[in-house]
């Protein structure tokens, strides 16, 4: 299991007083106005802990201000780095609902009980995501994460059972 999630990446200064604007990787709406302790990692990996004191929405952005960063120069060394929280800090999940994180490595089943593979990967796309699972045989599918083809997820056990239609194999 993941200890953290990406939420955002942060593109360019806002402003002059230390404001910084962040493309959402979340999909959960409203995640930043919550948005309280969050971190980027510097160049060694190391986490870099970020207080958030201010929230703003401008297009499909988000404008954050951090505590102790208040000028352009204090916020430079935080452009292009991927903003996490910890799973502490992660918006709660309702029933049925699973982070997509925690699917990397489940076994991958068909409706049928078949072996098809492993979670391997996710890509996040405008219409939904598309899961990438790694076959038995070695080679990678592309399933899109909707309830046509994704029909069931037991995170707790690891095992996502999928629908495939002509041609995705």
């Amino acid at each position: 299991m993941e200890d953290s999630f990406r939420i955002g990446i942060i593109t360019k200064t806002h402003g002059i007083k230390g404001e910084v604007k962040v493309i959402p990787t979340s999909a959960e709406e409203g995640r930043f106005d919550i948005l309280s302790d969050c971190f980027v990692l510097d160049k060694s990996g190391k986490p870099v802990n970020l207080k958030v004191t201010g929230v703003k929405y401008f297009k499909n952005q988000v404008i954050l201000k951090f505590d102790g960063y208040n000028t352009i120069e204090d916020v430079e060394k935080l452009l292009q780095s991927e903003l996490f929280v910890s799973r502490e800090d992660a918006v709660p999940l309702e029933e049925g609902e699973y982070y997509v994180a925690d699917l990397l490595g489940a076994k991958v089943i068909d409706t049928d009980g078949n072996d098809i593979g492993t979670f391997k990967d996710y890509l996040e796309t405008p219409a939904n995501d598309v899961y990438i699972i790694e076959t038995t045989e070695g080679k990678d599918i592309m399933i899109p994460a909707v309830d046509e083809f994704i029909k069931d997820v037991d995170a707790e056990n690891g095992i996502m059972t999928v629908k495939l239609i002509k041609g995705m194999l």
